[in-house]
């Protein structure tokens, strides 16, 4: 069975039942999109209403920025990952930010993992992963310093083998037997406050429809969604952090 993934990603997660993005225009690709890299490895579609990207032995996955809906390979999908996120690598290479959403893929007969990880100020020896059936919230705090996203970022989308630990740890590897794996993003959609990045104090902060936190009942789903769901937390790698990151409040009911 094909698994259909609908996300929104940005500083903040919203649940797309609530109509936010009902009344915003859908876009071609080529009206908001660019093609990076990947030479053959982008296919777009349906009159430029939604691209595929796929992964091969070949040659390498390309590289898109864009919001949009997501279609992920089926069957055996072990070791590779469709990721989806925001970086400002491009002008900040010494100490980018960096929010990313990761879709693991897994053997045949398991379900697609999603995982988030937030790099900030170029903080990537510290990696915050949290892996989900669904859906993640990093809270900023104080003590993070300067280890949360503050910069202007662009909007990106690739998919890739990462065989070493997407399924088990590296126990299961990608298996070119079933390539190519194929990802659909459709549905386009541009909505938020634009700025050159080299100008970062001219940001357009005209879109009032743009809400700047989550609700207490929000934060409650949320909550509700993470007890049941989480099957992994950076709070709680004892071989990786002995002293878990100052932001991380443990909970002994995830400790396990």
């Amino acid at each position: 069975m094909n698994a259909f993934v609908f996300v929104v990603f940005g500083v903040l997660f919203m649940r797309l039942e609530n109509g936010f993005f009902g009344n915003l225009p859908v876009l071609s690709f080529d009206e908001g999109y660019s093609h990076l890299f990947g030479d053959g490895n982008l296919m777009v579609l349906r009159d430029g209403k939604s691209v595929h990207i796929s992964l091969d032995e070949r040659t390498g996955p390309p590289l898109i920025h864009f919001y949009a809906s997501i279609k992920l390979p089926r069957d055996y999908t072990a070791g590779v990952v469709v990721a989806f996120y925001m970086s400002n690598a491009d002008t900040h290479e010494k100490n980018h930010d960096e929010l990313d959403f990761e879709f693991l893929g897994n053997i045949r007969g398991k379900e697609w993992r999603i995982q988030t990880n937030v790099y900030g100020n170029g903080s990537t020896n510290v990696g915050r992963e949290e892996r989900y059936g669904l859906w993640s919230l990093i809270k900023r705090t104080d003590a993070m310093g300067g280890d949360f996203p503050s910069k202007p970022m662009s909007l990106y989308a690739t998919i890739w083998d990462v065989s070493d630990w997407a399924t088990k740890g590296g126990k299961y590897r990608v298996n070119y037997k079933y390539a190519p794996f194929v990802s659909e993003f459709s549905e386009f959609i541009l909505h938020g406050s634009s700025v050159n990045p080299l100008e970062p104090s001219k940001c357009n902060q005209g879109i009032s429809s743009i809400p700047i936190s989550i609700t207490q009942e929000q934060r409650k789903l949320m909550m509700r969604f993470r007890s049941s769901y989480i099957q992994y937390s950076y709070c709680y790698d004892r071989a990786r952090y002995k002293t878990p990151p100052p932001e991380c409040l443990l909970d002994t009911k995830f400790a396990n």
